[in-house]
């Protein structure tokens, strides 16, 4: 499928499983899944003429109202989820994709290619998943969608440990140039971990609300019990990974104000360092200052041990606090 190019996908039921149409339009009795991504005005009307209903635009997917969301018009059922794409990129989307049941068939229509709407057709095509309508088909490509954001789920908690595990870590040779890390490359990742959290959590919510609305809907019009009994399995799902998205956000802010700890423990230690050495120099800063003075009557002047005087002085000076401070731990 070409990135951006608008199309109309047709698949028809052959032994429970998918098989894709080349012209879905010209054998519409067979149709009962259309896959339309980015459809144009015209590709839009097509399809709403040969199912009796209409077709969302774009704008009106992107609304965030529930009434906006889930609806029934007639017999038709409308259900938008946000759903993630690009999620091996670190620029990951979210974008709203409707779900359509018209009496047997199902239509989705999306303007990004979520990784789900790759695989599944594909998968349906080799093996039998029960997709005899466009009920079984919504159901399954929804149980696709959840073991998709599961598995990004996951390799998103492994990367946040890999991450924790790198900002904790602690090198045994104690050099300072081992010891430092590139808290402004640390904060980049923790920024992108929790903005991918934060959308995988925003979309398994979103599906949520359409497993509660669809388990209303089949419980209304009596669906079969294994319909049922699918959507309550994913609801559970959905609920069990919006935990766990909420407990890795939570982790996320952890390393985030421990990062910026560390990061004001670093600057305490150099203005510390600063503060000791200010004072180690102070007092032979005062010694040379008062035998910089320019009075006539000076006894020390006329010494002729008084310069070697002035300078062990300074330096008695300065070593002394310096060993006080060492042995006190400040340095």
């Amino acid at each position: 499928m070409v990135k951006g190019l608008p199309m109309i996908l047709g698949y028809a039921e052959e032994n429970g499983r998918l098989r894709r149409l080349p012209v879905p339009l010209d054998e519409t009795e067979r149709v009962i899944w259309y896959d339309l991504f980015c459809p144009t005005p015209r590709e839009a009307a097509q399809v709403a003429s040969v199912l009796g209903i209409e077709i969302p635009t774009r704008e009106e997917m992107e609304e965030i109202e529930i009434s906006s969301r889930l609806y029934q018009e007639d017999d038709a059922i409308f259900m938008t989820a946000t759903l993630l794409s690009r999620t091996d990129t670190d620029q990951p989307q979210s974008s709203p994709v409707t779900f359509i049941l018209a009496g047997a068939r199902l239509v989705t229509i999306r303007y990004e290619e979520p990784r789900a709407f790759q695989a599944f057709p594909t998968r349906a095509e080799k093996a039998g998943l029960g997709c005899f309508s466009g009920e079984k088909t919504l159901l399954a490509l929804l149980e696709a969608v959840v073991d998709r954001l599961a598995d990004v789920l996951e390799r998103d908690a492994r990367e946040i440990d890999r991450l924790s595990q790198s900002i904790f870590s602690h090198d045994s040779s104690g050099s300072r140039d081992s010891r430092d890390k590139d808290f402004q490359k640390i904060l980049k990742l923790i920024g992108r971990k929790g903005d991918l959290t934060s959308d995988i959590r925003e979309s398994m919510v979103s599906l949520q609300r359409v497993f509660v609305y669809l388990t209303q809907i089949a419980t209304e019009r009596k669906t079969g019990k294994d319909s049922r009994t699918r959507l309550r399995t994913l609801h559970r799902d959905a609920q069990s990974l919006t935990d766990h998205a909420t407990f890795l956000s939570s982790k996320i802010t952890f390393l985030l104000d421990a990062t910026l700890g560390m990061i004001n423990i670093e600057q305490n230690a150099i203005i510390k360092l600063f503060s000791v050495v200010a004072v180690i120099f102070l007092p032979p800063t005062l010694v040379a200052s008062i035998y910089g003075m320019n009075f006539r009557y000076m006894p020390e002047l006329e010494w002729p041990f008084g310069y070697p005087l002035a300078i062990a002085l300074m330096l008695a000076s300065a070593i002394i606090p310096y060993r006080l401070f060492k042995r006190w731990g400040w340095l």
